[in-house]
């Protein structure tokens, strides 16, 4: 009898015993416009963020849906035919992001880099829709210019898992180093820190959240407090009163955690979910856990598909029109052994579309082709793969001969070495198969047209590049001023060249300026259409000049074959 009476009290005692509150956050970021899982030119499937729905509806059917949290870290607008579509061909509807965003039901959004280069128009307005569905798109870090105000949200807070939960979200603050300033006019960008714990120490005060979350679009870093751009291990290793940091902008999938802060960046283009596991005990005590879910492209939500498939079949058509002809093949890679077909074609873009006497430019796709026949808009995204504006500047002689001696010093090893080109090997030592690639991104690698000079592989950096004249055979001159053709990127000190190189100083890059044009691929397309066919006397016009490397070519050839070969 003792124990029939035993056992009801301690199941009742164990019924009205608190439990922990538990929170599941779900993180993407750098999407870059991965929406759709089929690809728009040929057959093949893709990781989308059709599958990535997938994955977020069972984990909220299993935990709970009031108990999670979606957040995506940004880079949304950015990098596939669907973004560029809707940012600037239709633009008379709702935002195909905005729609995506609403579906799969995301809590708060942070704009990266990438979203501030689509320009005013489209983030300002996908801004707008993102509120209309009660979803911010958060940079509490890009500042009013004369204020202290955010020009878009900073924070926002939500009742999940039991718990209040404070998010606040942030953008790069290197954008200035990156975008012309007329793309994020009226605004200016504060580093992160210390700007971030001063903000979650007064909201932490005013709202008294049980869990803290930054949304970041930064790069992991070092943590060594050294990187703008790279600014989340920072955080992570300085944080008080934050629970969370989300990651992004370095496509570095990480979850990491100590005993007080978690640690989250999902890569990019949907192929990685992340998830944070949040306990708060009924003592307040936390435990937090981090992982990265692998998505299997294969699973593409099927009713979600359907829901935007009128939106995939105007992106194909878009993409599937028909532009010109092209008559060879253009391969990307050629322009790192010196003047090629590829190249040429970038050069000439700049230098017809800007009418400046000089172009510099640098392959942007690593290793692309694109192959002879007719040539459709999609071909655009392989040949210029970026919106980025073609902008004109006035350098001197001396600048433009210290800017090229600044971008084959990271293009070449010094005199001496095994190789010519700055190269290292990677991969697994216990395998056969090797890989090699450049040290420094490929995408500084500017070359010149409109000049004729040479680059001599047995000299030391800063004593390579001879030029001899302009184009037309007119003399060079150190002190004349020339007017140069250069991405908006460079001309806003993106990778160092201009102000590195040239030795021009940030704050006098805008000066510098004497004309702004539309987006390079837009240019691209007009010359492409204007001549209607693209042949081999196109890209190789006297206008452009000529230039090579001299000495240890069959050093360069071995480089150039560890690079590229099978």
């Amino acid at each position: 009898m003792k124990h029939r009476i035993l056992l009801p009290l301690l199941l009742l005692i164990a019924a009205c015993t608190p439990k922990p509150r538990v929170l599941t956050i779900l993180t993407t970021n750098d999407q870059h416009g991965a929406w759709f899982d089929s690809v728009y030119v040929e057959e093949g499937t893709r990781p989308s963020i059709l599958a990535v729905n997938y994955y977020v509806d069972s984990i909220r059917k299993a935990d709970g849906e009031k108990n999670v949290l979606l957040l995506d870290a940004g880079d949304c607008l950015q990098g596939d035919n669907a973004a560029y579509y809707y940012n600037y061909v239709d633009t008379t509807g709702e935002h195909l992001f905005s729609r995506i965003a609403a579906y799969m039901r995301y809590d708060a959004i942070c704009l990266g880099n990438h979203d501030i280069e689509t320009g005013h128009k489209v983030y300002d307005r996908v801004t707008r829709e993102l509120a209309a569905h009660g979803i911010p798109f958060m940079s509490g870090n890009a500042l009013r210019n004369g204020t202290r105000e955010p020009y878009f949200p900073l924070y926002k807070v939500f009742k999940r898992g039991g718990l209040k939960i404070l998010v606040l979200g942030y953008t790069n603050p290197n954008i200035p180093a990156w975008l012309d300033e007329s793309l994020w006019s009226g605004m200016h960008f504060e580093s992160l820190i210390p700007l971030v714990q001063k903000d979650a120490d007064y909201l932490n005060e005013v709202f008294k959240p049980e869990v803290t979350i930054v949304c970041v679009h930064s790069g992991t870093g070092k943590g060594d407090g050294k990187q703008l751009e790279n600014q989340a291990l920072d955080l992570f290793k300085s944080l008080r009163g934050v629970d969370l940091v989300v990651g992004a902008h370095d496509h570095r999938q990480l979850a990491m955690s100590s005993d007080s802060i978690a640690l989250l960046n999902a890569g990019s283009r949907a192929k990685y979910l992340g998830v944070g596991k949040i306990s708060v005990s009924p003592k307040g005590e936390k435990t937090i856990e981090t992982s990265l879910i692998k998505v299997d492209k294969a699973k593409a939500d099927a009713v979600m598909r359907e829901a935007f498939q009128k939106d995939y079949e105007a992106v194909k058509a878009f993409t599937l029109t028909e532009i010109g002809i092209l008559t060879q093949d253009l391969y990307t890679r050629e322009a790192y052994k010196g003047m090629c077909p590829y190249i040429n074609l970038i050069h000439k873009v700049h230098l017809e579309s800007s009418g400046a006497q000089i172009s510099f430019a640098a392959p942007l796709s690593y290793n692309g082709r694109i192959s002879a026949g007719v040539l459709r808009y999609n071909d655009l995204f392989t040949i210029y793969p970026f919106e980025n504006q073609l902008f004109t500047l006035s350098l001197t002689g001396k600048e433009i001969k210290d800017y090229l001696e600044y971008s084959y010093g990271l293009w070449l090893a010094p005199p001496g070495e095994t190789h010519v080109l700055a190269i290292q090997k990677r991969g697994d030592p216990r395998y056969e198969q090797e890989s090699w690639s450049f040290i420094n991104p490929s995408y500084n690698f500017d070359s010149a047209a409109g000049l004729v000079y040479t680059v001599d592989l047995n000299l030391p950096k800063g004593r390579r590049v001879n030029i001899k004249s302009l184009a037309d055979g007119t003399g060079f001159d150190l002190k004349e001023e020339y007017s140069v053709a250069m991405t908006s990127y460079r001309a806003s000190g993106g990778g160092g060249l201009l102000i590195k190189g040239a030795g021009i100083s940030k704050q006098n890059l805008t000066e510098r300026v004497i004309g702004r044009h539309q987006d390079i691929r837009g240019c691209v397309r007009e010359l492409i259409e204007r001549n209607g066919a693209i042949d081999a006397s196109l890209l190789s016009g006297s206008e452009l000049g000529s230039w090579e490397f001299i000495n240890r070519q069959e050093t360069l050839a071995a480089d150039y074959e560890l690079l590229f070969s099978p």
